[in-house]
């Protein structure tokens, strides 16, 4: 009598990887269980993805948490007070486009995109750890004007949450240009260009 061939095993990390990247692509609400399940090692059954994840929306979470630990973390860069400031905001803002713009993954950034990810209200509240990662990145980025003029770098009279804000504008912006296949190269000269806010800015 032939032997049957043993299970294919579930290898869950690999699994997460890949439904980040559904929800990275697609966003929450336009990811489907079926795009899910088919993405997951060829074709998970229904209990076994429950059993695995066990909801849409706890996977969701499990991914932003694997997204924030890893991608995201190229903008922790503001909160590092060894860097200058300026020079804080450039490498943030450096190391972001090449990470959005990078082969095997996603293009664009999951944080700034996962603001459209979920526009049902039932849904908007899984976006929340988003929302709260792209505060973060937001008040990293105030800092380092804080900073810049507390330390005579920038004049007095600067508007810290404005010229934040200007940089989190282009930031953000990033994520589309990134997703509509703009060069990397092209965004990297345009954050060279983006940089000279700062510089006018301390004239």
């Amino acid at each position: 009598m032939a032997r049957m061939g043993r299970p294919r095993t579930f290898d869950r990390d690999q699994a997460l990887e890949q439904a980040l990247h559904l929800f990275w692509q697609h966003g929450y609400d336009a990811t489907s269980l079926a795009q899910l399940k088919a993405g997951l090692g060829g074709g998970i059954s229904a209990p076994s993805f429950y059993a695995a994840f066990g909801s849409k929306e706890a996977l969701f979470n499990e991914c932003v948490e694997r997204y924030l630990g890893t991608y995201a973390q190229v903008t922790e860069c503001l909160w590092d007070e060894s860097l200058a400031p300026r020079q804080a905001i450039e490498t943030a803002l450096r190391q972001s486009a090449r990470m959005q713009c990078e082969d095997g993954h996603p293009r664009g950034c999951m944080v700034a995109l996962g603001v459209m990810s979920a526009p049902s209200p039932e849904n908007a509240r899984v976006t929340q750890a988003l929302t709260r990662s792209r505060q973060r990145t937001r008040a990293g980025l105030v800092h380092c004007v804080e900073r810049g003029i507390e330390a005579g770098q920038l004049p007095r009279e600067t508007q810290a949450e404005v010229l934040g804000t200007v940089l989190d504008s282009f930031l953000q912006g990033i994520s589309i240009l990134a997703r509509d296949n703009t060069p990397h190269a092209v965004i990297d000269a345009a954050i060279t260009r983006v940089m000279r806010v700062w510089d006018i800015a301390s004239d």
